[in-house]
């Protein structure tokens, strides 16, 4: 349920208006100074007195003041400046349930897209770990609850995914990477995407995207043999590759195949993801050149829920696609399902699931539709006219339960849950998860989780993220979303590609490649490069609210908007992972 607020105000030296930001958006409050509110005003302060986080809230509401005070003790086996946020986030978070009566929500305070990183560190530390090397389950989830003030559930799914995870991730070495290849053309554009792709144009220009990608591969080849990585997957994502003309495809797969593909490879996935882009010949040359998993995303198999989102394509093309794909006879089958689309409720999901588990995939991931920043269903949203009611989303409490019966009809399949995320403004403010067969977990899908493996990236609006175990951070060098700006500056793509994983490695040969003048892999200081920022291992979205000095009244910040609001609505940024259509 919304809850409105007139003014919020921040006080005291400590700038946690970020933090702040955060808790206010998980529980739903938004800032209306013109229309009804529930609450007249929150003022805020938060004071550090030692290893004490001491959190004060004065509420005003129909003219009456209330002040609440909540004190929390830093762990002093953790980071103290991680401490602080945390415990000013739980202070926060437990005088606006337990004091104000908002309604908690299934993380509690954990805000960040990759939460079982943290189940992850603790195990590396040795928390949760008995003196027999056994993982004590339960003490995990607990700590879960009692740290972030998640329900004991989200805590037991987190722990699960983390446990599964583990030897995937340990198996890895500082010199095994996994390779990305971005493809930024679908078909046509769905109504909640935000990813940065476009609709496929004319030959001439996909012909131009072809000619950089393959040079940009060729450049990417190179690093991993200047370093002697070993390339443990290759995904290609977008976008949706298989939108591209057939001859454009079959050349893609023959030079990734050729420049990376190895004995060593131990999964090459391609993102099919529309059911009317794949074709005989498709799969003839994904089966060739050594593609061992594919997808087919139908998102939901309810015909007007297809129309509506702009899919373009019938239910029975996801049956033909998905059954052309199996006869093969060579690829594991992933399929997407999105809970909370537009227009639908429980029994529309039911359905859908019902008949994506008939057709016996071995993954299935369950997404929250979350409302992005670019996505036309954002755009409409903030237009002045469009406001939520006129998608008819089901509300979050009906998510809830779409994701409960996955969760339960996917165990009773034998499916496990192997790789989660979250993402801002999900319905429900529940988690995307992975489920698969035993034995069937997407190794890409786990490293690019876990970030803990380098991954190269390549094509447009890549990432590339090298961890840095010196300075226990990740390099990144993330390449132009635009197209055109990709086109234009790939030169400097690549030499930022190449000054990240320098940062880290040591070459340990030096290796030419055909065409490519010395300056641009060995003298890359001349080069004009983009600032290249080093990424802090726990994400957090950030949340715009003025920074506080000593008193200040915030104006109107990225919040999540009322739903009854007419007021044109900021996106909160968003983190999203590499490839899905």
């Amino acid at each position: 349920m919304e809850t409105k607020i007139k003014t919020l105000t921040l006080l005291g030296k400590n700038d946690f208006s970020k933090i702040i930001g955060d808790v206010l958006r998980s529980l739903k409050v938004s800032i209306d100074a013109e229309g009804a509110a529930d609450f007249d005003g929150l003022e805020i302060s938060n004071d550090i007195v030692d290893n004490r986080i001491i959190t004060r809230l004065k509420v005003t509401a129909d003219g009456a003041e209330s002040y609440f005070r909540k004190t929390s003790v830093a762990r002093p086996d953790e980071r103290f400046g991680a401490e602080v946020n945390r415990l000013v986030k739980k202070n926060l978070y437990t005088l606006l349930v337990d004091e104000c009566g908002l309604e908690p929500v299934p993380y509690g305070i954990m805000n960040g897209v990759r939460p079982t990183k943290i189940v992850q560190r603790w195990l590396d530390e040795g928390f949760g770990v008995t003196s027999h090397g056994i993982i004590d389950r339960d003490r995990i989830a607990r700590r879960i609850c009692s740290d972030f003030l998640a329900v004991r559930d989200k805590a037991d799914l987190l722990t699960e995914v983390a446990l599964t995870q583990l030897p995937i991730i340990r198996a890895s070495d500082a010199k095994t990477v996994s390779v990305y290849i971005g493809i930024p053309f679908c078909k046509t554009r769905c109504l909640y995407c935000s990813f940065p792709s476009f609709v496929l144009p004319g030959e001439d220009d996909v012909a131009e995207f072809m000619t950089a990608l393959m040079r940009d591969i060729d450049a990417a080849a190179t690093a991993v043999k200047r370093y002697g990585f070993k390339v443990q997957t290759i995904y290609i994502g977008g976008g949706t590759p298989t939108a591209l003309p057939e001859k454009f495809f079959v050349e893609l797969l023959e030079k990734v195949h050729a420049s990376f593909d190895g004995a060593g490879v131990a999964e090459f996935t391609v993102e099919c993801g529309r059911p009317d882009t794949i074709t005989d010949e498709k799969i003839s040359a994904m089966k060739k050149f050594g593609v061992t998993r594919v997808s087919v995303n139908p998102q939901t198999m309810q015909q007007r829920t297809l129309d509506i989102i702009g899919r373009k394509h019938t239910v029975e093309e996801v049956t033909r696609a998905f059954d052309a794909l199996r006869a093969a006879g060579t690829f594991h089958i992933n399929m997407d399902l999105i809970v909370g689309l537009p227009g639908e409720r429980l029994d529309d999901f039911k359905d859908s699931l019902a008949k994506v588990v008939a057709l016996a995939p071995d993954d299935v991931t369950i997404h929250a539709l979350a409302i992005k920043r670019g996505s036309k269903l954002q755009t409409s949203l903030a237009d002045d006219i469009n406001t939520l009611e006129d998608f008819d989303l089901p509300d979050d409490a009906e998510v809830r339960k779409m994701a409960e019966h996955a969760d339960k009809i996917l165990r009773g399949e034998k499916f496990v849950p192997y790789y989660l995320y979250r993402q801002g403004y999900s319905g429900g403010q529940i988690e995307n998860v992975g489920w698969c067969r035993r034995g069937a977990e997407g190794i890409y899908n786990v490293q690019i989780m876990g970030e803990r493996q380098t991954i190269l990236g390549v094509g447009a609006a890549a990432s590339t993220k090298v961890p840095d175990p010196v300075n226990k951070k990740i390099q990144t060098a993330f390449n132009a979303k635009d197209l055109t700006t990709y086109l234009r500056d790939l030169e400097r793509y690549i030499a930022q590609r190449e000054e990240v994983l320098a940062m880290v490695y040591e070459p340990v040969e030096t290796v030419e490649l055909e065409n490519v003048a010395p300056a641009e892999l060995e003298n890359v200081a001349p080069v004009e490069l983009e600032p290249v920022e080093p990424v802090e291992l726990e994400p957090v979205e950030p949340v715009e609210l003025e920074p506080a000095e000593s008193v200040e009244t915030v104006a109107p910040v990225e919040l999540e908007p009322a739903e009854s609001s007419k007021k044109k609505k900021t996106p909160a940024e968003t983190i999203e992972s590499q490839g899905g259509d």
